[in-house]
């Protein structure tokens, strides 16, 4: 998996870091997925929440979502992400959270923009003994 760089920087009130193969603002591109679709790593960032926890999120681009590829094509691949790719990511990091959250869109929006041609699908996860557990909204 990626190591991270263990430099962090604040981006747009939240913590944000880089990995060895990314700078932020860049987009790293993962195939390993159940769904076999090809996932842009958009950003990724720990977010403090008023009750004191912390979220990180996982935000990727799937540009064939705009095709009518559905959620039940995806599905498998957000507890695939959180597991695999996620967790790694914050362990490397030495970042503690109580949940993930994973986001795919169609394209790339502005963290907390929408836009009604873009098709999103979210995912969040609780963090318990190094595992994530799906929270279902």
């Amino acid at each position: 998996m990626h190591d991270l760089i263990k430099v962090f920087a604040a981006c747009g009130g939240v913590l944000c870091w880089t990995s060895a193969a990314t700078a932020v603002g860049q987009e790293e591109a993962l195939t390993a997925v159940p769904s076999g679709l090809q996932l842009t790593l958009l950003d990724q960032f720990i977010e403090a929440q008023p009750d004191g926890t912390a979220w990180a999120r996982f935000r990727f681009v799937v540009p064939e979502l705009a095709d009518g590829v559905r959620y039940d094509r995806v599905e498998s691949d957000f507890p695939h992400l959180c597991a695999e790719f996620a967790l790694p990511q914050l362990h490397t990091a030495g970042k503690a959270v109580s949940q993930i959250v994973i986001s795919m869109s169609s394209k790339a929006l502005e963290f907390g923009s929408t836009d009604p041609e873009v098709i999103q699908f979210f995912e969040a996860f609780n963090v318990e003994t190094g595992r994530c557990i799906w929270e279902g909204f």
